[in-house]
């Protein structure tokens, strides 16, 4: 029986001597061509690519808007593993002849790989080796943070991106125009946006806020810089700056060692000097907790009351520019026993846990939210506040819960530009005025159980723009701990 089994296996296995076995594709992706190049220039054989002799790719240049280099077709693919990759052909005066949305095959045996300006480009291609194969083809660009593109800018060298809510810097004077390299800031890092001479938009002055979306380049010293093909690829979100915010939020404690009740608190930070009697401000919060009245959606708002929001009115005192301060009840850092920061900081507010809000608000025991559906706190720069009031700065964390509908009535929390919520969707410019509508759903996560949540970032006063959006750091507290712990998150530049 074993010798039978075995004859079966040998004579079901054999092949004859005209077996082809595997076939190896005719073309390599951009993700293995590009990794040929390790620094040198570098001879495209089947040797090094292991078999294939061309590239199959999607046309993204477009030289007809005037800021592509010259010569340069850039192509991309995501053939190897759905990694989007690009590459430059140097084509000469043909590369003007394809259009984005071409799909093209191009003969890359014996062509060379190497730098030339500073970016990566296959040499010594003739028209001859591109045929293209089709057209019309959609193109879309990968909608991408800056720092992602800092951190490994080969992976989106010659590909199609774009960056949302694009500031420039600040010390740009009001008649800047875009020629030439400009440096541009989405809140995540900083850009260079170039600009060449020979594009319809580079003597228009720069806008205050825009969508770009271009051609990633190296400009030579491995940093990308993004070049808008024409004008149809920036997309002005306002051409003015924002009103500046006078408070930020910078940090707060949910979760204080023993009870919650007027030990919680907000870490607030003055961006211009500010006499609370003369220009009052309100400071609300919003505990959205399952069985917090009134249940449902917030039909006012900020303004909806009773256990769902809560407000402190600054009308008294004064705070000067880069100056912290805090809202809440007992003046201790980490609840009942701890550091009274109250005789170094300046504070305001009430015992929550046993009055009512000013002018809205029922008295709590738990002020801010540790676990649950999500919560907020937003700062007005007037103390009536109503349905429709717009705060100046918020943040949200947490969950979920019944926070927005677009009923109607549309029901929910107002939002206003901010490192993270947007009066209007920044890609599809579709209004969205509320928090949990859109692309309105950014939020911090609760801490862990008695950390303070210590927000980082930079706020620019001159632009009125987060040029470091804040980012959640958990500080561990204990009883004896100082302000010098939790304050520093979070600059105020010019």
């Amino acid at each position: 029986m074993i010798c039978l089994l075995s004859a079966i296996c040998i004579w079901g296995c054999s092949k004859d001597g005209n077996y082809p076995g595997g076939t190896v594709s005719s073309y390599i992706s951009m993700f293995d061509l590009r990794d040929i190049y390790q620094g040198q220039d570098v001879v495209i054989t089947k040797e090094n690519t292991f078999g294939p002799d061309k590239i199959a790719g999607l046309v993204i240049s477009d030289h007809t808007g005037g800021n592509i280099p010259a010569g340069l077709l850039v192509i991309q693919d995501s053939r190897r593993l759905g990694q989007l990759r690009g590459i430059a052909v140097n084509l000469g005066n043909e590369a003007a002849n394809y259009i984005p949305g071409d799909s093209v095959v191009i003969k890359v045996e014996g062509k060379t790989l190497q730098r030339v300006n500073g970016i990566l480009q296959i040499t010594g291609v003739s028209a001859s080796d591109v045929t293209k194969v089709a057209s019309g083809k959609t193109v879309e660009p990968v909608v991408v943070k800056s720092n992602l593109v800092i951190d490994k800018p080969g992976n989106y060298e010659s590909t199609l991106i774009s960056f949302t809510k694009v500031g420039f810097d600040p010390s740009y004077p009001p008649t800047e125009t875009y020629l030439g390299d400009k440096t541009i800031n989405d809140g995540f890092g900083n850009s260079i946006l170039h600009t060449e001479a020979t594009a319809s938009f580079a003597n228009k002055v720069l806008p205050y806020s825009s969508n770009f979306t271009g051609i990633a380049f190296s400009n030579g010293d491995g940093k990308a810089t993004l070049w808008p093909r024409s004008e149809s690829d920036i997309q002005v979100l306002s051409a003015t700056p924002p009103k500046i915010a006078p408070i930020v939020i910078s940090g707060f404690l949910v979760d204080p060692t023993g009870t919650d009740a007027n030990y919680e608190y907000i870490q607030l930070k003055a961006t211009r000097d500010i006499n609370f009697t003369e220009t009052p401000f309100a400071i609300v919060t919003t505990n959205n907790a399952g069985a917090n009245t009134p249940t449902g959606f917030p039909a006012a708002g900020w303004a909806t009351g009773d256990l769902r929001t809560y407000k402190f009115n600054l009308t008294t005192g004064s705070v000067s520019k880069g100056e912290y301060f805090y809202v809440g009840a007992n003046k201790n850092i980490w609840g009942a026993g701890s550091t009274d920061i109250g005789t170094t900081s300046k504070w305001y507010g009430k015992m929550y846990g046993t009055e009512n809000g000013d002018g809205f608000g029922t008295k709590t025991t738990n002020l801010l939210a540790n676990s649950g559906n999500v919560a907020g706190i937003a700062v007005f720069d007037k103390i009536t506040i109503e349905e429709s009031t717009l705060p100046v700065d918020l943040i949200f964390y947490g969950g979920g819960g019944q926070i927005y509908t677009p009923g109607p009535p549309e029901k929910g929390y107002r939002v206003t530009n901010t490192d993270y919520y947007d009066e209007k969707n920044p890609i599809t410019l579709v209004d969205q005025p509320f928090y949990a509508q859109g692309s309105n759903t950014g939020k911090f996560a609760f801490p862990p159980a008695t950390n303070f949540v210590k927000l980082v970032g930079t706020y620019n006063r001159t632009s009125g723009r987060w040029t470091s959006s804040r980012l959640q750091t958990n500080v561990v507290m204990n009883a004896t701990a100082t302000v010098a712990l939790i304050e520093g998150g979070v600059t105020i530049e010019e």
